[in-house]
């Protein structure tokens, strides 16, 4: 008999932005390692779940990348 984890249910208020969050930063950190054909990067960041922190510091202070960038990638049309 399988029953809900009521932490879940209780707080689902938290899970959903944070998994929005975690998202964001994956998806923009793992755009940004695959233009710059940094594999090693981009399988760490593909496969560590450190919610959001490792995305940040490789966005910022590895590929140096500022807010205006991560902008950019969403308002180009993809080619």
């Amino acid at each position: 008999m399988n029953q809900l984890n009521p932490f879940l249910i209780s707080n689902s208020w938290v899970f959903i932005p944070f998994l929005l969050w975690v998202l964001f930063w994956k998806g923009c950190s793992l755009w940004i390692a695959a233009k710059n054909h940094k594999k090693i990067w981009f399988l760490a960041l593909l496969v560590l779940n450190t919610g959001g922190i490792l995305e940040i510091v490789y966005i910022f202070f590895v590929a140096k990348k500022k807010w205006s960038d991560i902008k950019e990638i969403f308002s180009k049309p993809l080619s």
